[in-house]
């Protein structure tokens, strides 16, 4: 909520009944917010082009207020600029009650809701209406908001200037959908019947085969995603680094997917619980015959790395999630500054690969400890020649990113992964050189480490019924799932949101990079993959 819609809905006897409930002092900050909040953000924006209804109310002159249902399909609802939308009104739809209301009231009140994703969006305005055929600025307004598909005839048009707006709780938004988007969501569920059916029909076969004194039992699989990938070769890359090829078993083409997309692979750790970690796929997003990931050994990580180098080896099948793109090349023509350290190369690689394929200008910038270090160095040099700039630490090559940023051209782009550290002096040295945060691109590839005076504390499991004790050492999403509570995630360092969770008492203490203020205190949400208790205790909604 911004200070522009407050300072409109939030009359004195609204503030009084506020004060009588005990939440007058919560809204308080918004009385002196410098930034009103009236232009719409391109997050607004793009949620009301994709809209397919919403409903408007106007107040008559006996001071009632209508309430109507419009509806369209995706995008009739246009936004003209940050502070104007509009649609059109079609003849033969006598719309006398909303415009006899706004000739006397111009003011309208909107909700715009997004049933399938429980979002919902309120809006206050001032409505011009634009009748057709009364003047060539009006016919021109009407035709901005028309969508030359649809043959009706236009009427007049809806221009509403935008006073304030506000991302309302979701809480209770029942999730809704189109015969098309059920098709779409129950797909992957359908494949996994198929896919069990098959493994039904392997493990008759298997266990008739077993009786047979030279049977063989087919290898053995990991997780229960919609992707069945086979691992079809292994790579020592470095002493810690190994790279993994993955295929189809059947040989089939994989999914196609964009550079910096990733995966969720199933491991199973130490103590046999069933978890996911993420890896990007390294290899050129233009091969449709293989993945390629490279996983970094960690012994004194969170036990996926190692679980993968132990157990991960040719034969095994691994039923993963579809690749998924969250740290992807901008779509205009733009040249490319690509910064990598250590592991946060496999990314990185994959956009080098798709800058060759677009034709387009780019430099590589490799920061490593040593060459022997480097995953992938040799195949980058032979692949990228002298675009490809080592910063090697022991050879006293340290890469100057205020250089790098200070050298930008006004249209291009910066794109980084690896450690916290280089994304975060990247991303201080592009604001200090006046680098638009648009143009700047990060992912760091593990959660941030313990921080000196985390400690433990204790989660309460609503939906589950279970109290749980986080140590210090560990995220409240690992010790979820070792007591067998599924928990939707993915990336597990902070960077998708997948992991969101309500949070039903106590303080989070936020680490992610991902949620919005309002997501984190409108909604109430918070990442449990690397958020933490801010005080002893946690309610959640789990």
């Amino acid at each position: 909520m911004g200070r522009a819609y407050s300072d409109i809905t939030f009359t004195p006897t609204v503030r009084e009944v506020q004060a009588e409930k005990g939440s007058r002092e919560q809204y308080a900050f918004l009385d002196t917010m410098s930034d009103r909040g009236e232009a719409l953000t391109p997050r607004e924006a793009q949620f009301l082009a994709e809209a397919d209804h919403f409903f408007q109310a106007t107040v008559s002159e006996t001071g009632w207020p209508y309430v109507q249902h419009r509806g369209g399909p995706k995008g009739f609802l246009k936004v003209l600029d940050s502070r104007t939308i509009g649609f059109a009104d079609f003849r033969g739809n006598v719309q006398y009650l909303s415009v006899g209301n706004l000739r006397k009231d111009d003011r309208l009140s909107m909700i715009v809701v997004d049933y399938p994703n429980r979002r919902r969006l309120k809006l206050l305005g001032r409505v011009e209406l634009v009748e057709a055929g009364v003047s060539p600025q009006g016919d021109a307004a009407i035709a901005a908001v028309s969508d030359p598909a649809y043959g009706a005839t236009v009427e007049r048009a809806f221009l509403i200037r935008i006073e304030g707006w506000d991302w309302n709780c979701p809480q209770h938004i029942t999730p809704r959908f189109t015969e098309a988007e059920v098709a779409s969501l129950t797909a992957p569920l359908r494949a996994q019947v198929q896919k069990l059916k098959a493994q039904l029909s392997d493990a008759k076969a298997a266990l008739a085969a077993s009786q047979a004194p030279s049977a063989s039992m087919p290898p053995p699989s990991l997780g229960d995603g919609p992707l069945a990938l086979t691992i079809s070769g292994v790579r020592q890359l470095t002493p810690s680094v190994r790279a993994f090829e993955l295929r189809t078993a059947e040989g089939s083409p994989l999914p196609a997917v964009v550079a910096g997309a990733h995966l969720d692979l199933p491991v199973r750790l130490a103590d046999g619980t069933d978890s996911t970690r993420s890896y990007s796929i390294a290899s050129s997003p233009h091969r449709t015959d293989a993945y390629e990931i490279a996983v970094q050994r960690e012994s004194e990580g969170r036990g996926g790395s190692v679980a993968v180098h132990e157990d991960f080896r040719i034969g095994l099948r691994l039923n993963a999630s579809m690749p998924r793109a969250l740290f992807s090349l901008a779509e205009a023509a733009h040249r490319a500054v690509l910064v990598a350290g250590g592991i946060g190369i496999t990314p990185i690689k994959a956009m080098a690969h798709a800058l060759v394929a677009r034709g387009a200008a780019f430099e590589l910038h490799y920061a490593v400890r040593s060459r022997a270090q480097a995953p992938f160095l040799g195949e980058l040099i032979d692949a990228f020649g002298e675009r490809v700039k080592v910063h090697a630490k022991d050879e006293g090559q340290r890469l100057d990113v205020q250089a790098l940023m200070l050298g930008l051209g006004d249209t291009d782009h910066v794109y980084v992964c690896g450690p916290s550290r280089l994304i975060d002096a990247v991303s201080a040295a592009a604001r200090e050189a006046a680098v638009s945060a648009a143009r700047v691109h990060a992912e760091k590839f593990s959660a941030d480490r313990a921080k000196p005076g985390d400690r433990e504390f204790v989660v309460h499991l609503v939906r589950s019924g279970k109290d749980l004790l986080v140590p210090k050492d560990r995220s409240i999403l690992e010790v979820a799932e070792a007591q067998g509570v599924r928990v939707p995630a993915s990336c597990r360092i902070g960077n998708c949101g997948t992991c969101a969770t309500r949070v039903v008492a106590g303080t989070p203490a936020h680490r992610d990079d991902v949620l919005t203020d309002a997501q984190k205190s409108d909604q109430q949400l918070m990442c449990v993959c690397v958020s933490r208790a801010d005080g002893d205790e946690l309610t959640l909604d789990l």
